[in-house]
């Protein structure tokens, strides 16, 4: 027996006029996704199989580029070092610190938006003003932490001019502004039903349980945002680290992150090719962190419902 097509009936001319309009008014935003995103990001991986110097036409070396990166350049292997210990470091500490934050500024006393406000202003500095009143304020030639130091007895670290402290100074300066986390962090702490927190008061869980069992697994799900965020954005990290080291990572290329190196090589040497195949390499670093990130939030985050 046949089956008889049905026809879908034909879209009404308002229908027609609310999809052409829909189309003109997401127009401005495709074509900026597509100059501005995928145009570069497809130019770049060409780019990244090029030898291009800006001022004559790219041309074709296939993967000499990841070649020379891996095998010949000693600065790539100093740049991944220091961006993924300063990665280790910041990132687990600006969660603890944030969460810590957003505790405080979650309690019901007198004047707690003024307090919010004021944890939230340095996210607004600039990040070039940021980095030199901190250089200021580290400064081991009278500069008041090393004055505060001193006043204890405690001899102040060079901090800028010594390996062994500017990366620690570099991270931070990164734990400085952290009023998006903090923020993002409050947000969740609002979401926390208070008849749960009552229920397990009732049946005896002091402070420290209630953050354990109740509080962090309802937030989980921010903090897997801030981890995915600051994860991404610690392997970032360039205006701080080109004002504090320049482009040599100075001192001893111990602030040499990897962002600052694709700059150097682009706009030191020009060498453009170089610089977009670190940069593929960067992007590739950095999407598989970030998926296996979502791999294993499956055991630790939960969301509303029971759903992972």
């Amino acid at each position: 027996m046949a089956t008889i097509a049905q026809r879908r009936p034909a879209p009404s001319p308002l229908r027609r006029q609310e999809t052409r309009a829909g189309l003109v008014f997401i127009l401005p935003w495709l074509i900026g996704l597509l100059v501005f995103t995928a145009y570069p990001t497809i130019a770049t991986f060409y780019l990244s199989l090029t030898d291009y110097n800006i001022v004559q036409p790219p041309s074709w070396t296939g993967l000499d580029n990841y070649r020379t990166m891996f095998f010949e350049d000693p600065a790539f292997w100093t740049a991944v070092r220091n961006s993924a210990a300063y990665s280790l470091v910041s990132v687990p500490l600006k969660l603890v610190v944030a969460f810590g934050l957003a505790l405080l500024l979650n309690m019901g006393v007198r004047g707690i938006g003024l307090y919010r406000t004021i944890f939230y202003l340095p996210a607004l500095v600039p990040p070039v003003a940021a980095t030199i009143v901190f250089i200021l304020l580290f400064s081991a030639q009278g500069g008041p932490i090393s004055a505060v130091l001193g006043g204890l007895g405690l001899r102040a670290p060079d901090w800028f001019n010594d390996p062994t402290w500017s990366k620690p100074a570099l991270i931070l300066l990164g734990i400085w502004p952290l009023g998006v986390e903090t923020l993002a962090f409050l947000a969740g702490l609002k979401e926390v039903p208070q008849d749960l927190l009552d229920a397990s008061a009732v049946d005896g869980a002091g402070g420290w349980q209630k953050l354990r069992h109740v509080v962090l697994p309802l937030i989980s799900p921010v903090i897997l945002f801030n981890l995915v965020i600051g994860v991404i954005y610690s392997f970032q990290v360039f205006t701080q680290a080109l004002i504090i080291g320049g482009q040599n990572g100075e001192p001893l290329e111990s602030t040499l992150m990897f962002v600052v190196l694709i700059y150097r090589n682009a706009f030191r040497y020009f060498s453009m090719g170089y610089a977009a195949a670190l940069s593929v390499v960067l992007f590739v670093a950095v999407l598989l962190l970030t998926l296996l990130i979502f791999k294993t939030s499956r055991s630790w985050v939960h969301y509303e419902g029971g759903l992972r």
